[in-house]
This record gives structure tokens, sequence and C-alpha cells, in this order.
């Protein structure tokens, strides 16, 4: 069973940063992609960034020049450096892990809140 605890988020004005950070922690698997998503109120789930096990990086288009995805193999973590912080970007930003054990899965952290205020 893998575990996700997320850290970072919160209230920031426009133009400002915040830095998420999420740990993937269990035994016996192997990480196939890890990165963020986000979802505001009314909208689906979208990709933010992510890692691929071959270390690719995809980006959103409205995030691309703005946040920078990093990781930290050996603790199995994530950072997602947020610049340049727009309201737009208000959601409740989720990590997500998929990992193979004996079948691929993919897990989900309990999400944290950011918000920019204009």
């Amino acid at each position: 069973q893998v575990q996700l605890v997320e850290s970072g988020g919160g209230l920031v004005q426009a133009g400002g940063s915040l830095r998420l950070s999420c740990t993937a922690s269990g035994s016996g698997f192997t990480i196939k992609s890890m990165g963020w998503y986000r979802q505001a109120s009314t909208l689906q789930r979208e990709l933010v960034a992510s890692f691929s096990a071959d270390g690719g990086t995809k980006y959103a288009d409205s995030v691309e020049d703005r946040f920078t995805i990093s990781r930290d193999n050996a603790k199995n973590t994530v950072h997602l450096q947020m610049n340049n912080l727009k309201p737009e970007d208000t959601a409740v930003y989720y990590c997500n892990c998929k990992v193979w054990t004996t079948y691929l899965q993919n897990n989900w952290g309990q999400g944290t809140q950011v918000t920019v205020s204009s």
C-alpha cells in the first residue's frame, strides 16, 4: 500500500509563490509517474505537472512558464514550485503517484488548498 503525504499550500496574494511537496511511502513498489493535479470547485481535475519514470516532465500550458516540478528520487518526493500565482490557480491540488507492484496502482493524496487572492 502506497501512502502519499502532501505539504504546502495556503493563501497567497497574486504574484506570490508557494511550494508544494509530496512524499510516497510504503514498500514493494516502483514509481511510474508522480506529480500534481488540481481541481477548482466547478471544474474537472486537471494535470498541473508530472514526472514520468524516465524523468520526462509534463506541464499544463497555463503553468509552464511559472511552475517548476522537481524530484528527489531517494526520498520518493516531488516538489512543485509555483511562482507568479494568479487567482485562476486557486484550487485543491492533489498529489498523484502511479506505481507498479504486481499491477499498476493509481494513488491520490488527500489534497491541499491553494488560494490566490487578487
